[in-house]
C-alpha cells in the first residue's frame, strides 16, 4: 500500500502506509522532547501491530497540533475496533459544537475531501468484510459515529455539507 499523502495548513505531509521496527525502549521515548515524543507517536500509530498503533493513538488524541489530526483521521478508517474506540474516547470535544477540537479536525477534512472520503470508505469496507455479523447495520458499527462526527465537524467549518460516503443511517 502507498503512503498517504495530505496537506496540513497548506504543507505536504506523508504518512507511511505501514512500519515494520520493534517499538522503541520507554527510556528513550522519555529522553526525547515533547515535540520529538509526539512525532514519534504519531509515526509509531503506522505500525503493523494494531496493539502497538493503539498505545501510540492513546497518545496523541488529545494533542491540538493540526500535523497530529491526519494521523488519528487515517485510523479511524482502519479494522480495529478497539482502535475506533480509543479515537472516540480521546476526542471528547469533537461533538462538540464550534469547539478546538471539532475546529482541529474540521478544518484538516475541509483541507483534504479526497483523502477523508477514502477513509469513510474504508470504514465501510472493514466493516463489511469483518463485523457485519455483529453490527448489522453500519450506524451499529463504533465506527459509524466517528464518521458522522468527523463529517459534521468538516460542515459546521466549511459552512458546506461535508459529502457521505457511508450507508444512511435507517
Amino acid at each position: 500500500m502507498p503512503p498517504f499523502h495530505v496537506k496540513v495548513e497548506g504543507e505536504s505531509l506523508t504518512i507511511p502506509s505501514r512500519i515494520y521496527n520493534g517499538a522503541p525502549p520507554a527510556e528513550s521515548v522519555r529522553a526525547l522532547t515533547a515535540t520529538q515524543q509526539t512525532i514519534l507517536h504519531c509515526l509509531y500509530t503506522r505500525h503493523h501491530d494494531g496493539r502497538v498503533r493503539q498505545d501510540h493513538l492513546e497518545q496523541i488524541t488529545r494533542c491540538d497540533k493540526p500535523w497530529v489530526v491526519p494521523f488519528v483521521v487515517q485510523l479511524s478508517g482502519e479494522y480495529v475496533v478497539e482502535i475506533l474506540e480509543s479515537i472516540s474516547r480521546g476526542l471528547p470535544g469533537l461533538t462538540v459544537p464550534h469547539s478546538a477540537q471539532r475546529r482541529l479536525y474540521g478544518d484538516f477534512i475541509t483541507q483534504n475531501p479526497a483523502f477523508f472520503a477514502r477513509t469513510q470508505r474504508r470504514a465501510v469496507s472493514y466493516w463489511s468484510c469483518y463485523y457485519r455479523r455483529k453490527y448489522p447495520w453500519f450506524d451499529e458499527y463504533p465506527g459509524s459515529p466517528l464518521m458522522e462526527a468527523f463529517r459534521s465537524a468538516a460542515s459546521e467549518q466549511s459552512g458546506r455539507v461535508t459529502p457521505r460516503h457511508t450507508p444512511r443511517a435507517w
